[in-house]
């Protein structure tokens, strides 16, 4: 967690593009990439040297050579600790001229961070706002892996214009919930096919560091987790690259994140590669047939995407892969025949684990929708045998447009301990405590609690509806009336009151007027 003199360094730096005429939130946080990972060359440089000095060899695959380019200046000037002790007008032409046409080709297609610089291309129009920009970057601590991970977080919150087009940023505790709930583990092979900024990957790297570090610190473990453990896929440049630097700050080598629309074209290749799917695909709406991939209308036949990706999932899975997923309301309880046809297929075909309905402002203020999260094991042979539901009445944010926390910082998010009061402001620890006991406790608790679970036969007999609404029954309290007589009585009486009030008053504007 970062502190608030950080926060203040890290707006001192956003406020430097806006003064300077960038408002444009996504080109912000595009220019700041480059920037950072220009700083994180350096940083790569500096420990490649001191190797090379300890060692007393010479270190390959340094990010910059030894010597000078073709025109005979050093690549040492292209180092951002050279950068920002130049003039503005000194580092404006290095920086634009020379550093940007550099990180473009550097290194080959063997590096994704690399990949995704091919197109940079710096747009901070001047030298004095260039020096401002790097100045304040400058005093940003970058060096611990946690404090780094946070402050691009930190960035990415600020993107409020990424709610454009179906894309909006998943809150962090949302993120958090879903991850914590599916536990990923060694091994696991990762995925999220709408990654916009990488968020459910970064979590579950979190989660991984937390949960599983000697697993992954050394050997065959350490290679999985920096090469093998993480893929991510989006149709926008942007959002790779901001995604992949991500992934990049919060301490992974090399992942997986590349191009692709993944509704739109037929990509068996990676059927039956991933052990977990965390998502929150866009709700785009509907698409024409023959702009969708043909493998996915043969698992369901329709245009909704939200459908779509839930085909695309089952796809992706392998066999006792496991799903986190967010849908809308309306794949809940849709009656087209595609709809009822995919939730079958859920609960008959695979297993079924959970559905937790979440508030409608969640989203806010992107957007209003009513989402839910799916959770379902992929078996191909059924499974299902009690759906665990749980209605999330409170995330510890006000519903609003203004989404205020409700609660102190430590009584936020997942892990927090919540006395009944608390509860009712932030059920989220709830929803994962209740989680953990859901094949015991919770299948004894009542449809009229906040979570309770239903058994398959019923779902079937109702037709396939997840809605929570369907299941949960409601207790009306009892209210006891007076009777009518005794309404009549307390009419009479105020009737009187009023005409002695008014009599009164009558009087006194009599008495005033003689």
């Amino acid at each position: 967690m970062i502190t608030g003199e950080i926060k203040s360094k890290v707006d001192a730096v956003w406020d430097a593009f806006w003064t300077g005429g960038i408002s444009n939130p996504l080109e912000v946080m595009e220019q700041i990439t480059y920037l950072l990972f220009i700083r994180r060359l350096d940083d790569e440089q500096t420990k490649a040297l001191n190797q090379q000095n300890l060692l007393g060899v010479t270190v390959e695959n340094k990010p910059f050579p030894d010597g000078n380019d073709e025109e005979g200046r050093p690549y040492d000037e292209l180092r951002w600790s050279r950068i920002k002790n130049m003039s503005a007008e000194e580092a404006f032409d290095v920086v634009g001229q020379r550093v940007f046409p550099f990180i473009k080709s550097m290194r080959g297609d063997d590096s994704t961070y690399a990949h995704f610089m091919k197109d940079a291309r710096l747009t901070i129009p001047n030298a004095g706002m260039l020096q401002r920009v790097i100045d304040r970057l400058d005093q940003v601590p970058m060096g611990d892996l946690d404090t780094k991970g946070d402050i691009y977080e930190y960035l990415l919150a600020k993107i409020a214009s990424a709610g454009q087009n179906g894309q909006f940023r998943t809150p962090r505790h949302i993120i958090q919930l879903m991850v914590e709930m599916t536990a990923p583990k060694p091994g696991d092979t990762i995925v999220d096919p709408a990654s916009g900024t990488c968020g459910f990957l970064v979590a579950a790297t979190e989660y991984m560091r937390a949960n599983h570090a000697d697993a992954i610190g050394s050997g065959d473990g350490k290679r999985h987790y920096h090469h093998e453990m993480f893929h991510g896929f989006d149709f926008d440049n942007t959002m790779l690259r901001i995604g992949s630097m991500n992934l990049l700050l919060h301490g992974v080598e090399q992942p997986d994140v590349r191009y692709r629309d993944s509704l739109a074209e037929a990509n068996t290749g990676d059927a039956g590669a991933y052990s977990l799917i965390l998502a929150n695909p866009p709700f785009a709406g509907s698409l024409d047939y023959e702009n969708t991939a043909k493998d996915l209308q043969q698992i369901i036949k329709t245009k909704k995407t939200e459908l779509l990706f839930l085909a695309l999932f089952l796809r992706l899975l392998k066999p006792g892969g496991r799903a986190a997923v967010i849908v809308p309301d309306g794949v809940l309880f849709g009656s087209s025949k595609a709809h009822k046809t995919l939730r079958k297929i859920l609960v008959e075909d695979q297993k079924l684990d959970a559905v937790v309905k979440l508030p409608s402002g969640v989203f806010k203020p992107y957007a209003g929708v009513s989402t839910a999260i799916l959770f379902f094991t992929k078996t191909d042979s059924g499974g299902t045998d009690n759906v665990w539901f749980y209605d999330v009445q409170a995330d510890g944010y006000s519903l609003d447009d203004k989404r205020n926390a409700l609660l102190d910082e430590d009584k936020l998010g997942v892990t927090a301990v919540l006395d009944e009061a608390e509860h009712q402001k932030n059920n989220l620890p709830d929803v994962l405590r209740r989680w953990a006991v859901r094949d015991s406790s919770e299948r004894e608790r009542a449809r009229t609690e906040q979570s309770f679970c239903v058994p398959k036969e019923d779902i079937a007999a109702q037709g396939y509806d997840l809605s929570l609404n369907r299941y949960k029954e409601i207790v009306h309290e009892e209210i006891e009336h007076r009777t009518p007589e005794a309404i009549l009585d307390e009419l009479e009486r105020i009737e009187k009151e009023i005409g002695d009030g008014m009599a009164q008053l009558r009087e006194m504007l009599a008495g005033g007027a003689a």
